[in-house]
């Protein structure tokens, strides 16, 4: 699945500023909470961190 399938495609957003607003808390959940199979069950921000860490 994608944004479009999981996010713009099931809501009915009438303005610009809703869509913003969804779509800016569906990027939230995507990159802080939501695991990702290709990076082993891990959301991107805890990779991110990770590799951060590491490189300092």
């Amino acid at each position: 699945m994608n944004v479009d399938e999981e996010k713009i495609y099931l809501n009915a957003y009438e303005t610009g500023g809703e869509l913003y607003r969804g779509l800016k808390t569906y990027f939230e959940f995507y990159n802080k909470k939501r695991p990702h199979q290709s990076l082993d069950y891990v959301c991107p921000l805890n990779v991110y961190k990770e590799v951060l860490g590491k490189s300092l």
